[in-house]
C-alpha cells in the first residue's frame, strides 16, 4: 500500500517547544551534578534480585569506590542500580540516582541520597558520561549495553578523554568480548586493535576498583568535557 500523500507543511507539532523541557533537564542536571565531586558510574540490570551474587558484588564494589574517594552514580532504579546505591550510601558516600521517569518498572530506590529525575534518556546519558571518572558494568540488558557502548564510542572518537571501563562478570561478558575481537576486529576490521583495551573483565570487586585507582595513578582526575 502506497504511503498516503500528505501536505507535511500543514502538520503542526510541539517538537520546537520540547526544546525548552530538554534545556531545563540539562540545566538542572548540570547544576546538581557539578557539585558532587568525582564519581564512578555503575551500570547493570534493573531485574537483578537481591539474592543474586552480582547484587552483592555490586554493593561491595560501591563500598570500595567510596573508600577510594569516589561517589557512585547509577540509574537510580532497582537491581544492580539499587545495589550500587546501597553500597555507596552504607559507606556514607555520595550515592547518585539518575532516575528515568517511566510508565512502568522504575522509581528511585531508597539508597539514593542525590536524586535527579529525567524524562529524556539522551539527557540522562549525558550526565552519566560527563560526571563519571570511570564505568563498572555489571550484567544487564539492552539499556546496559547502550550505556556501555555509548561511553566507549565517545572515548574511541576522542569526544571525551579516556576513562577506565570494567566489565564485571567474566562468564557473562566473555562471549561478547570474544565476538568483538574475532568478528568486529579480526574478521571485519570495524575497530582498531587498541580498542580492545577498553574491555577489561573481572569477577573481583577489589580488582575492579583497583583498575580504576591504578588508572588515576598515571592520569589526572578531571571533568570529561
Amino acid at each position: 500500500m502506497a504511503l498516503e500523500h500528505k501536505n507535511w507543511n500543514e502538520i503542526k507539532t510541539n517538537d520546537s517547544w520540547a526544546i525548552f523541557k530538554i534545556m531545563s533537564e540539562f540545566v538542572e542536571g548540570y547544576e546538581k551534578m557539578a557539585q558532587i565531586g568525582p564519581c564512578v558510574s555503575v551500570f547493570g540490570s534493573a531485574r537483578t534480585k537481591t539474592d543474586n551474587p552480582y547484587y552483592q558484588q555490586a554493593v561491595e564494589c560501591s563500598r570500595l569506590l567510596v573508600e577510594s574517594g569516589y561517589g557512585v552514580i547509577t540509574g537510580g532504579g532497582p537491581g544492580i542500580m539499587e545495589a550500587g546505591n546501597k553500597g555507596a550510601d552504607e559507606a556514607e558516600g555520595i550515592s547518585v540516582g539518575l532516575n528515568i521517569v517511566l510508565p512502568f518498572e522504575q522509581s528511585c530506590n531508597d539508597w539514593v541520597n542525590h536524586p535527579v529525575d529525567f524524562d529524556y534518556f539522551f539527557v540522562r546519558k549525558v550526565q552519566f558520561v560527563k560526571y563519571s571518572q570511570g564505568f563498572i558494568t555489571f550484567p544487564g540488558g539492552f539499556g546496559t549495553l547502550d550505556e556501555l557502548f555509548e561511553a566507549i564510542t565517545l572515548m574511541q572518537t576522542k569526544k571525551i578523554e579516556r576513562r577506565p571501563v570494567v566489565l564485571f562478570g567474566t562468564a557473562y561478558w566473555s562471549g561478547l568480548v570474544k565476538w568483538v575481537e574475532e568478528t568486529m576486529l579480526n574478521k571485519e576490521g570495524n575497530i582498531s586493535p587498541d580498542d580492545m583495551g577498553y574491555l577489561i573483565m573481572t569477577d573481583d570487586p577489589a580488582e575492579a576498583v583497583k583498575h580504576i585507582n591504578d588508572f588515576y595513578e598515571s592520569n589526572k582526575l578531571k571533568p570529561n568535557f
